[in-house]
C-alpha cells in the first residue's frame, strides 16, 4: 500500500427512511472520524455521502501504516534491581524478560529522584488493512437505529437490508466483513438509469462514476440542486415555492436524481382553507405549493421526481391523479364540518379525554376559560373575547377534518368559528393558542390570542407537574421544556408584567382536587426559572450575563430579560472588570463575616477615619437616589451605567482601608458600608457572577 490515500467506504442498502438519512450520515461519519483516529490514522479530510440507497465516507489522504514509535517502560528502582554482591535480583530479572531482554541490556533513567532500570521498545506502526475492520465494527454499533431489520437467512441487522460493501484504499480493496458481506470495488448506480453493479476503478472516483450513474451522492450539492430547481420553476410561474429546510432535506432524502417538475389541480380545491391543502401536499406527497405575492394559495403545485422520464407528461399526470384523492378527502371534510356549529363541536369534548387523572378535554376548556378570564383581568383585556375563545379553543378536535389532518388544529378552529359568526379576534385566539410552537416561531398576534396562548401552556404544565410526570432527562413526553419557554417568550416579547407566581397559583386553584403532587407550585416555577437559561443562550447571552441575573429573585419574565440585557450593555463598559472584581470581593467578605455583622446596619458618618470611607460614602450617597429611580422604572441599563461611580472610590478602600479594624464599632461601620453598596447593586443584578 502507498503512503496515503483515499479510503472510501460504502454501504449499499435498499431504501433508507427519508426522515433518518441525514441523522444516520451525520453519525456515521463522526463515528469513523472517532475510530480512525482513535486507530492512530491521520487524514487530511472526511466526507459524507447519503442517497436513499447508500452511506459512505470518504477520507483523503488517509495514512495506511501508522508512524513507528518508542514507548519507554520504566523498571524497578536500581537499588532494588541488584543485590549487595551486584546481582540482578528477581524483580529485576522477571521485569526484564517480560520486555524480552536481560537486565544487562536494560538502559538507566536518572532523575533528581533516584535511578531506575529502562527499556525504550520500538513499537512497528499498524496497517489500516488490519486495524479497518474494528474501525468499520465499532462505528456501525454506534450508529441511531431504534428499531434494527433483519433480512433473509441473515442474522445481520440494520435499519435497511444492506446488498454491498465497497471498501477501497485507492485502487485496492481492503479485505473486510459487515452484515455478512466481504468487501469489494462495486457500487449500485440508480435503480432505473443505472447499472445494477459498477466497478468502481479507484476511491477518488466515488463521486463522479455515480454521478454518471444518475445518482447525486453528495448530500448537500442534491439538497442544492433540488432548491434551485423548485426556484427557478416557481420564479417561471411568477409565485413562489413553499417549503422548509425539513421538507427539502426530506425531499432530497427520496430520490438519487432529482427532477423538478410542475403539476396542477382543479381550482374547485381552493375553496378549501388553504393550511388543509398545504398540509396534505407537504406532509403526505413531499409536494411543495405554490403561493403568490399575496401568500394565496395556486392550484399548481412542484414535486420532485426521482426519474427522468422521456414523457415527463406522463409522470405529471401520475402525480396529479394520487393528489385529487387527498384533496377531494379535504372538500369533503370541510364541507361536512360546516353544517354544524363549533360550539355543537366543543359539547362532544366530554367523551375525548386529556389525561386519566386530569380529566376530558371539555374539562381542560373549562379550566382555560377560567385562568384565560383571570389573565384578561390583568392586563384589561376583553374578558368576554377570552372566555369565548378559550371555551371553543379545543372544539375543532372533533371535526373530521382535524381526525384526517392533526396538524391543522387550531386553524380549522378558526376558519369554522369565522364560518359560524364569531368575532375575528376569537377566530384568530383559537388558532393562536398554540403558538410558538417551536423555537424561533411567531407568536400570538392578538391580545386574545395571547392570552390563550399562555393559558394552553400554563394548563398543560401544571396538570402534567400536578401528577407528578415530570420530564426526566432528556425525556419530555409532553413538551413542557418547548410550553415553558414558548410562554417565557410571550410574557418577555409582548412586555407583559404579570408575576409567574400568580399565574402558576392561579392554575393550580382552578386545578383544585385534581393536583396530587402537593410541591407543583414550587415546582413549576423552579421550572419555569430554569427555562430562561437556554432561552437566552439561543440568544447569543453568555452563561455569566444569565446566572448574574437569575442570582436575584425575579417573579417577572419580562423584567428578567430587561435585567439581562442590562447586564449584557453593562458588561461591556471599560469599568465592568474592576467593578465585578470589586463586587465579589465585597461579597466574600460579607459571606465570611456574615455573624460579625451587627442587627443595625446604619453607617455611621461620625465613625469614619480615612478618606477613602468618606469617598465610598459620598459616591454611594451620590448614586443611590439615581440608582433606585432608574430601578424603579425599570431603567437597568441606566441603574448599571451609574455604578462606575464607585470604581476608583472602592478601589481605593480595599487598598488602604483595613475592614477588619480591631474596633468593634469601625469594623461593624466598615461592614455595613460595603454592605449597603452590595445590596445596592444586588437589585439588578448580582455582577460578582461576571466573567471580565
Amino acid at each position: 500500500m502507498t503512503q496515503t490515500n483515499t479510503l472510501l467506504i460504502e454501504l449499499g442498502t435498499e431504501e433508507l427512511p427519508p426522515k433518518s438519512l441525514k441523522a444516520l450520515s451525520d453519525a456515521f461519519v463522526k463515528n469513523i472520524e472517532t475510530e480512525i483516529i482513535k486507530a492512530g490514522f491521520s487524514f487530511s479530510s472526511i466526507s459524507a455521502f447519503a442517497a436513499p440507497r447508500r452511506l459512505a465516507v470518504s477520507l483523503s489522504d488517509c495514512l495506511a501504516v501508522q508512524a513507528d514509535s518508542k514507548v519507554e517502560k520504566k523498571g524497578p528502582a536500581v537499588s532494588a534491581a541488584f543485590d549487595a554482591d551486584g546481582n540482578a535480583t528477581r524483580a529485576a530479572q522477571g521485569w526484564a524478560k517480560s520486555n524480552g531482554i536481560t537486565v544487562e541490556q536494560a538502559q538507566r533513567l536518572k532523575t533528581d529522584k533516584g535511578e531506575w532500570l529502562l527499556h525504550v521498545a520500538e513499537v512497528k506502526g499498524k496497517n489500516l488493512k488490519d486495524e479497518l475492520q474494528n474501525v468499520l465494527s465499532n462505528a456501525l454499533k454506534r450508529l441511531p437505529i431504534p428499531k434494527p431489520m433483519r433480512w433473509g437467512s441473515s442474522n445481520a441487522e440494520f435499519i435497511r437490508p444492506v446488498h454491498t460493501l465497497c471498501v477501497l484504499f485507492g485502487d485496492q480493496i481492503i479485505d473486510i466483513e459487515a452484515f455478512g458481506l466481504r468487501s469489494s470495488n462495486f457500487v449500485s448506480g440508480h435503480r432505473f438509469h443505472g447499472q445494477h453493479r459498477v466497478e468502481l476503478a479507484h476511491a477518488d472516483d466515488y463521486a463522479s462514476t455515480l454521478k454518471q450513474q444518475f445518482v447525486l451522492a453528495d448530500y448537500p450539492s442534491r439538497v442544492a440542486k433540488i432548491e434551485a430547481g423548485l426556484n427557478s420553476k416557481a420564479a417561471e410561474l411568477g409565485l413562489r415555492a413553499d417549503y422548509s429546510q425539513d421538507l427539502l432535506e426530506e425531499i432530497s432524502s427520496l430520490v438519487e436524481w432529482p427532477v423538478v417538475l410542475t403539476a396542477e389541480f382543479e381550482n374547485t380545491f381552493l375553496d378549501v382553507p388553504k393550511e388543509a391543502l398545504i398540509y396534505t401536499m407537504k406532509d403526505d406527497q413531499k409536494y411543495v405549493p405554490l403561493l403568490d405575492d399575496n401568500g394565496e394559495l395556486s392550484s399548481r403545485f412542484l414535486f420532485v421526481s426521482n426519474i427522468e422520464s422521456k414523457d415527463p407528461a406522463h409522470v405529471i399526470h401520475g402525480n396529479e391523479k394520487v393528489i385529487r384523492p387527498r384533496l377531494a378527502d379535504a372538500q369533503f371534510f370541510f364541507e361536512t364540518d360546516k353544517k354544524t356549529t363549533l360550539e355543537s363541536k366543543a359539547q362532544q369534548l366530554s367523551s375525548v379525554l386529556f389525561q386519566k387523572e386530569l380529566g376530558t378535554v371539555a374539562e381542560k376548556a373549562e379550566r382555560l376559560a377560567d385562568i384565560s378570564i383571570f389573565i384578561a383581568s390583568k392586563l384589561n383585556a376583553n374578558e368576554a373575547f377570552a372566555k369565548r375563545a378559550a371555551s371553543l379553543a379545543k372544539a375543532d378536535l372533533m371535526s373530521n377534518m382535524v381526525m384526517e389532518f392533526p396538524s391543522v388544529q387550531g386553524v380549522m378552529g378558526k376558519h369554522y368559528a369565522l364560518h359560524d359568526g364569531e368575532p375575528s379576534e376569537v377566530a384568530q385566539a383559537i388558532e393562536e393558542q398554540y403558538l410558538p410552537r417551536f423555537s424561533g416561531d411567531k407568536l400570538p398576534s392578538t391580545s386574545t390570542g395571547t392570552i390563550v396562548a399562555i393559558a394552553e401552556k400554563l394548563d398543560t404544565l401544571i396538570g402534567i407537574f400536578g401528577i407528578g410526570k415530570l420530564p426526566k432527562g432528556d425525556k419530555d413526553p409532553f413538551a413542557l421544556r418547548r410550553s415553558a419557554i414558548g410562554l417565557l417568550r410571550i410574557l418577555i416579547e409582548n412586555k407583559i408584567s404579570i408575576s409567574l407566581t400568580s399565574l402558576v397559583s392561579k392554575m393550580v386553584e382552578i386545578y383544585g382536587s385534581k393536583i396530587t403532587n402537593k410541591d407543583t407550585q414550587e415546582q413549576v416555577i423552579v421550572f419555569l426559572n430554569d427555562r430562561f437559561k437556554p432561552l437566552f443562550l439561543e440568544q447569543g447571552i453568555k452563561p455569566d450575563v444569565i446566572a448574574s441575573v437569575m442570582a436575584t429573585q425575579n417573579d417577572y419574565a419580562f423584567d428578567v430579560s430587561a435585567r439581562v440585557e442590562a447586564v449584557n450593555a453593562f458588561k461591556a463598559l471599560p469599568e465592568a472588570s474592576s467593578l465585578a472584581a470589586a463586587n465579589k470581593r465585597v461579597s466574600n467578605i460579607l459571606n465570611k463575616n456574615r455573624d460579625a455583622l451587627p442587627t443595625d446596619t446604619t453607617i455611621d458618618e461620625s465613625l469614619f477615619v480615612d478618606a477613602e470611607e468618606r469617598s465610598l460614602y459620598d459616591a454611594l450617597s451620590s448614586v443611590r437616589a439615581r440608582f433606585n429611580t432608574s430601578v424603579d422604572e425599570s431603567d437597568y441599563v441606566s441603574a448599571l451605567s451609574s455604578l462606575t461611580v464607585f470604581e476608583k472610590p472602592l478601589a481605593a478602600f480595599f487598598e488602604s482601608i483595613m475592614i477588619m479594624a480591631e474596633d468593634e464599632k469601625l469594623k461593624h461601620n466598615r461592614l455595613a458600608l460595603i454592605k449597603a453598596i452590595r445590596e445596592l447593586i444586588s437589585q439588578v443584578a448580582d455582577i460578582s457572577e461576571l466573567s471580565v
